[in-house]
């Protein structure tokens, strides 16, 4: 069974949990204080920066998407998120459906009947209510809701999954910079990023979820009008999300957000089945093709498109918010979209990322969206457009009440907002968690249940006392500083595949092999395959065999010239051999502890499901391009000597066949490159 004593002292990262908790209470005493005063305050800060940066804005999330489409169809298209022989942990209907319902499920529920309706009532060109309003209002949608939202999720997800399952970094939003702050990521600076992570994903769900409420209430008022439409319920509703989340985080991951996240989507594909069938079938298919062909062409000139001449406040309220509430986003999105991708290539990553969900977002307005146009353009229901304008939480229902079976269809969308609200809450309860933990994969279930309940918590106050509206404004405005540091981490990103790209694999993997099997007798390497060795037995065997091998080839490569040292962090769990020569990338063997659960088959009694995850402990090798996925556990010192050879003589046939005036040739970088083990010795190879 799992320590769990030793669990509740090594989960909680004390530098960021407790400041996020404390600035966090600061905050809402302020919003519950005075709301109009501070909703006042960041409605004026956010108009400043859409002003004086949305020209940032929308460069920056072109650049997210130009890079993502270049790093997924050249040659690192190929590389894994993870060891090259791992599979990727979920298969991909589950992955998409987990990405998609964490990511903004909930988000087309909302806006797939109200935006088409409300810029077709007020377009940001021409005039409103005619054809080219509606030809309008569709693009802009797809717009809004395609590649671009996708590759802000996308770019903040791939740089965690890269630098965490392949150079062992903490899966947290921290290692997104480690190329610009090496090792400080572990002090102050990482501290505070990580604070910064929580309270906007806190605050992100927590608004989210008090605002959208609304939608639910409208829904069981429409279903049964004896219910009525007030503060009330809504925080009633809050309690029951809150509950269900609870259950589902402590569930965990596999059994809890994995199941509904499957059922979101049949409950939504359902729907649009549904709508498509009695709506305007023949023409949402001509509809759902000319929009995507006008998406693609206008693509370019939309994205540069900051109305600079006509200076209105519309891209404001509708582009630079929405990108600006997305950008906020991504530390959980991107996070949570990192934990689920692992084992799958970087090509895999960005199209299943960006493609799949860009297409069923353009069906499903299409559907929704383009059957309430038709109604109101060819069917007589104008007044469709001002039910809309009036609340926008209850344009779906308003749709369904002129479509047939609309109690059964409301009903359905009630119970899918509900699921959509419980895994957008659970996932971002897991994630939370781990950045309150230093990057953690294993936590105590009570530290996930107290992340789900305050978020629930801080919703029903901030309802209560009306001043949600200011802490989601709150939160738009910080996606500037963030928009920053993804440019910084997709740069990193950049330079490390460059790198990795350069080694000659091959021959690594080749003295591997050979020296694995051709040295170890048949009965020790058939114990090993067996051997779950504890933390403590690990970390004596780095103290022992490893360390004395590693200062034996020290002295060797010094007596030739090539200054080495040896490196011994017990903090970290690893020690490592580092060779410096002027002017050359440095070579760098290390052997960290990493922490993983124990498998299947080391239960052959017993079924190993309905009980806690059991953990055990490994000396895995790394190197500058990334963890090698095999243990040095048993190993004796000449074979820990041998297999740093094999990898130095590697890197000696690297240096000789590299190109010299490669960029990353030089001391800074290679300071930036190295990657140390993160998470207090949780490693993950």
């Amino acid at each position: 069974m799992i320590d769990r004593k030793r669990a509740f002292r090594t989960t909680i990262l004390a530098p960021v949990f407790f400041p996020a908790i404390a600035v966090a209470l600061l905050l809402i005493i302020g919003a519950i204080s005075s709301p109009d005063l501070a909703g006042a305050f960041f409605e004026d800060l956010l108009a400043f920066i859409t002003e004086t940066f949305g020209w940032f804005y929308m460069l920056a999330v072109a650049a997210f998407l130009v890079f993502l489409v270049a790093v997924a169809f050249t040659r690192w298209g190929h590389i894994k998120l993870g060891p090259e022989h791992g599979e990727p942990q979920y298969s991909f209907p589950a992955w998409f459906a987990m990405l998609f319902s964490a990511g903004y499920g909930i988000v087309l529920l909302f806006f797939g009947v109200a935006e088409p309706v409300l810029h077709y009532a007020d377009p940001p060109r021409g005039e409103p209510e005619t054809i080219e309003a509606a030809r309008q209002a569709m693009q802009i949608a797809f717009f809004h809701w395609g590649f671009h939202i996708w590759a802000i999720y996308g770019l903040v997800g791939l740089v965690l999954a890269y630098f965490s399952f392949r150079h062992g970094l903490p899966l947290s939003i921290r290692s997104a910079l480690y190329p610009l702050i090496g090792d400080r990521i572990y002090g102050p600076i990482g501290h505070t990023v990580d604070v910064f992570a929580i309270l906007g994903t806190l605050f992100g769900i927590a608004t989210t979820l008090g605002l959208s409420v609304a939608q639910i209430n409208a829904g069981l008022n429409y279903l049964w009008p004896s219910i009525p439409t007030s503060t009330t319920v809504q925080v009633i509703v809050i309690a029951v999300i809150t509950a269900l989340a609870t259950i589902s985080v402590v569930a965990g991951l596999d059994k809890g957000i994995k199941r509904l996240s499957i059922l979101n989507m049949i409950l939504a594909a359902a729907l649009m089945l549904f709508v498509f069938l009695v709506g305007p079938s023949i023409l949402i298919v001509e509809t759902f093709l000319q929009n995507t062909g006008s998406y693609v062409s206008g693509i370019v000139e939309r994205t540069f498109n900051l109305e600079a001449y006509e200076r209105r406040e519309w891209i404001g309220n509708w582009t630079l918010f929405i990108f600006g509430w997305t950008i906020a986003w991504a530390p959980f999105v991107g996070m949570f979209i990192a934990k689920i991708s692992r084992g799958r290539t970087i090509r895999q990553f960005v199209v299943g990322v960006m493609l799949v969900p860009t297409l069923f977002t353009f069906l499903w307005f299409s559907i929704f969206g383009g059957t309430g146009l038709n109604l109101i353009m060819n069917e007589g229901y104008e007044q469709l457009i001002g039910l809309v304008q009036e609340d926008e939480a209850v344009a779906l229902f308003q749709l369904y009440d002129i479509l047939p079976w609309s109690a059964l269809a409301s009903f359905v969308t009630v119970i899918l907002i509900m699921t959509f609200f419980v895994t957008s809450s659970d996932s971002g309860s897991l994630v939370i968690d781990q950045l309150a933990s230093g990057g953690a994969s294993v936590t105590p279930v009570w530290q996930r249940v107290f992340w789900a309940v305050l978020e629930g918590a801080v919703a029903a106050v901030l309802l209560i006392a009306g001043g949600l509206a200011a802490l989601q404004t709150m939160a738009v405005t910080s996606a500037l500083p963030f928009a920053v540091i993804m440019l910084i981490a997709a740069g990193g990103l950049w330079r490390a595949l460059i790198i990795e790209s350069h080694h000659d694999t091959s021959l690594q993997n080749h003295v591997q092999r050979r020296q694995r099997y051709g040295t170890l007798l048949w009965k020790k390497r058939l114990y090993e395959l067996f051997d779950f060795p504890t933390r403590d037995d690990v970390m004596a065997f780095i103290r022992g065999p490893v360390v004395q091998a590693l200062e034996h080839v020290q002295k060797a490569l010094d007596q030739r010239g090539w200054p080495a040292k040896v490196v011994l962090d017990e903090d970290h769990g690893r020690v490592y051999l580092a060779v410096h020569r002027d002017g050359l990338m440095d070579f760098l063997y290390d052997v960290r502890l990493t922490e993983r659960p124990r498998p299947a088959f080391a239960y052959p009694s017993i079924d190993p499901s309905g009980g806690p995850a059991e953990v055990y402990y490994r000396p895995e090798v790394y190197l500058r391009r990334g963890g090698q996925s095999y243990s040095v556990y048993e190993y004796n010192e000449q074979e820990i000597i041998d297999d740093v050879l094999d990898h130095f003589e590697s890197y000696l046939q690297f240096l000789d066949s590299a190109p010299a005036t490669l960029p990353w040739a030089t001391e800074a970088h290679d300071e930036m490159i190295d990657a140390p083990v993160g998470g207090k010795g949780r490693g993950r190879g």
